[in-house]
């Protein structure tokens, strides 16, 4: 499903135009990362949490050369599936 055919669902599904539909969907998504970017974790009680996780910095190689390199440290977005929300695709 992509985000057209999420469109589509959350249009039928209540009972609301699709630009309607749109308009909710991209505002939600931007709540989120508003969110997430300023430190905050958000819950969806029986969907799930959104939240942003830190990776420390770390030692890679360069698959070509064999050289070490160094990996900054960097955020990312992550997410936790609720209890609900597995139950239903089980």
């Amino acid at each position: 499903m992509n985000k057209s055919d999420l469109i589509d669902a959350m249009a039928e599904g209540a009972d609301i135009s699709k630009s309607a539909a749109g308009r909710a969907l991209d505002a939600l998504t931007d709540e989120i990362a508003k969110a997430l970017k300023g430190g905050d974790t958000v819950s969806i009680i029986g969907f799930g949490t959104f939240q942003v996780k830190e990776r420390a910095a770390r030692t890679g190689r360069n698959p070509q050369t064999g050289a070490t390199i160094e990996i900054a440290a960097s955020k990312s977005p992550s997410f936790k599936a609720g209890k609900a929300l597995k139950d239903a695709i089980q």
